[in-house]
């Protein structure tokens, strides 16, 4: 009989990741295959019933017409037992949201963003996951650094020198494996004896770009390997797209190291903005192509910019951490720093703009305009019609 927890595989200590049914993983298997992420529809449909009626009912095809069109093409094909087969195979496992490495805080933003209606806003049905460690704590401090593919050397430098110190400073670098900025970022890492995460477009046992083979072999060992899609999928421009909002939601940040104007760095950086994620971007020579992105970025006001490991980790910080444990013991007092200045300058009625916010707390509008969010995931904070104001649940002394 299959063991379908991925035993023999590299992972987490059984003592710390309770068995998983073999009846929820296979079904979260057959999900994960059936449809093209991102599948609302399905991802609504398995909220409402569960994963493994879900499963069920799809494989009958006895679903409302939305899940259908999103499943009919696969349902009869999937062979979820395979599927976890070849990830053991290969070293891996599949990790599922009933278990307890899954990544549950930083997808609170996923789940943020698609109850506003925003396109980068789903967590993923199960992760296919290469590596030892557990991903709730790898992904519990991390930043992401991303950027063009056709990198310059002084990119490729910078983005490798910031691998390097974030992993020295004990924060895991989260990137995509691509040519260019994405390999260097995660040289660094593993060249201070750091953690870094290469999300993939495609299944964890497929090496691409071929020549990043020996890469991410050696992220697969020594750090975490992690992607949407089953096993043997094979990569796509869209699967691209999809794949950078994990990126971004992984990473209490993301730094855009080089990126040309219609770079894919760029939707990366979009996904890290709507998420509620500080963005970053690192200046260039003016007279560079590679860095004009990350002016456009810089110029309106979208990112930050930093220069810096110690720019890096001041602006990302453990912001969510601090604010979700001053909300649950309060007597600690209310969230520091820039969170404390943007929250006290909140309407308690009605809303304000986050540039009149800007203006208000003395922060900068790109600090603002990530803060807000994470307010909102704190419940500090909530969004109407007029603009941000606080919640009613905000509870801090002196708020009234």
């Amino acid at each position: 009989m299959t063991d379908h927890t991925g035993a023999g595989a590299p992972g987490p200590p059984s003592a710390t990741r309770p068995a998983v049914g073999d009846e929820v993983r296979l079904a979260r298997a057959y999900l994960s295959r059936v449809a093209e992420p991102p599948a609302h529809a399905l991802h609504a449909f398995v909220a409402r019933v569960g994963p493994v009626v879900a499963a069920e009912l799809v494989r009958r095809g006895e679903v409302p017409a939305a899940v259908d069109s999103q499943t009919s093409a696969r349902r009869a094909e999937v062979r979820p037992e395979r599927d976890l087969e070849l990830v053991a195979q290969a070293g891996g496992r599949l990790v599922v949201p009933e278990d307890p490495e899954w990544p549950a805080w930083p997808f609170t933003a996923l789940d943020t963003a698609s109850a506003n209606g925003l396109r980068c806003g789903l967590q993923p049905l199960a992760l296919w996951v290469r590596g030892g460690a557990s991903l709730a704590a790898v992904t519990g401090r991390a930043v992401a650094v991303v950027g063009s593919r056709a990198a310059t050397g002084y990119g490729q430098h910078v983005a490798e020198e910031f691998g390097f110190g974030l992993a020295e400073a004990g924060v895991a670098v989260v990137s995509g494996a691509a040519y260019g900025i994405d390999g260097s970022a995660h040289r660094g890492a593993l060249t201070a004896g750091g953690t870094t995460v290469a999300v993939l477009a495609c299944g964890v046992d497929v090496a691409y770009p071929s020549g990043h083979r020996a890469l991410i072999e050696r992220i697969a060992v020594e750090g975490l390997v992690v992607s949407e899609y089953p096993p043997g999928h094979t990569p796509a421009r869209h699967r691209f797209l999809t794949r950078n909002r994990l990126i971004a939601a992984l990473a209490e940040g993301t730094v855009v190291v080089e990126a040309g104007r219609r770079s894919g760095a760029k939707n990366t950086a979009a996904s890290t903005s709507a998420l509620g994620r500080v963005l970053m971007a690192v200046p260039g020579p003016i007279t560079s192509v590679s860095s004009s992105g990350c002016h456009e970025l810089l110029r309106s006001g979208e990112a930050v910019p930093v220069s810096s490991v110690a720019e890096v980790v001041e602006s990302t910080g453990r912001l969510g951490v601090d604010l979700v444990e001053a909300r649950r013991n309060t007597e600690v007092g209310p969230p520091q720093g820039d969170a404390m200045r943007v929250f006290e300058a909140l309407g308690l009625s009605s809303g304000h703009s986050p540039e009149a916010i800007s203006v208000e707390s003395g922060v900068e509008l790109a600090r603002v305009r990530a803060l807000l969010p994470q307010l909102e995931l704190a419940r500090l904070a909530e969004r109407g019609e007029s603009g941000w104001k606080r919640s009613q649940e905000a509870s801090w002394r002196g708020d009234a």
